[in-house]
């Protein structure tokens, strides 16, 4: 699991690490491949509350083991979500301002129809530790681009969302620094009424709507030039990230 220095801590947020490290660890010895920094963020996910901050760590590492070939100290494989019909859900875009990776998703290239919940689980974790890979020392956070141009009611699948935002916000903590959702159809609104309620406060705030008018200069205010994506008016080209 990468991870990354992001955000001052003084130091009795690592004793507090320290004292989530023994605890843990008592009940599944696994917990020693899991690094520092990574402690601190499912500490901070429960507001340096250690006891809480346990259990969601050891929630995350029994999910792991289960849900990753070689659990907690690898990623996702290429080859298991390749053959999956929503692979083309998502690109990598480039940087922020930041330095933190961008993430591009288009959810009108999945079909609830095609969908698979094990395999698009799949898919989820792929994205995220994707994404995660590329965070750079001294950010602990991504951003994502979500794209919603196109999107009818062939492409409503609140079931898959609500699955995507549960394997973020359990097993992925202070990971997501910003959503962008744009070219957002009305009709997109009434799934969002279904799956605002399963996000929790802290992530609700970083979901944020950018009308079209607005779509070039906030993308410009997140992202240098270079950075912004050609579809955008920017420069940089992308592509799906399971090419990689």
């Amino acid at each position: 699991m990468a991870s990354s220095v992001g955000g001052d801590a003084g130091e009795g947020e690592w004793l507090k690490v320290a004292e989530l490290r023994a605890m843990a660890g008592a009940q599944d010895p696994h917990v020693k491949e899991v690094d520092n920094l990574t402690l601190r963020r499912f500490l901070r996910a429960r507001g340096h509350d250690v006891g809480k901050a346990s259990a969601m760590l050891l929630k995350f590492m029994a999910w792991r083991r289960e849900a990753v070939p070689g659990g907690v100290g690898a990623v996702m494989p290429a080859e298991l979500v390749r053959a999956e019909p929503s692979r083309e859900l998502a690109s990598m875009g480039g940087v922020d301002r930041a330095g933190r990776p961008v993430l591009l998703a288009f959810p009108a290239k999945h079909f609830s129809a095609n969908r698979d919940m094990a395999g698009f689980k799949r898919l989820v974790v792929y994205l995220l530790d994707s994404v995660c890979s590329r965070i750079p020392r001294g950010q602990d956070k991504f951003i994502v681009v979500v794209d919603l141009k196109g999107w009818g009611y062939a492409n409503c699948d609140v079931r898959a969302y609500v699955a995507a935002i549960e394997i973020m916000q359990s097993y992925y903590p202070e990971r997501l620094g910003k959503a962008l959702m744009v070219h957002v159809p009305y009709i997109f609104m009434k799934a969002w009424k279904m799956v605002y309620p399963f996000i929790d406060t802290n992530t609700r705030d970083k979901f944020v709507f950018v009308d079209n008018k607005s779509l070039e200069g906030a993308l410009r205010r997140e992202m240098d030039e270079s950075q912004v994506p050609e579809m955008y008016g920017g420069k940089l080209p992308v592509a799906p990230l399971t090419d990689d």
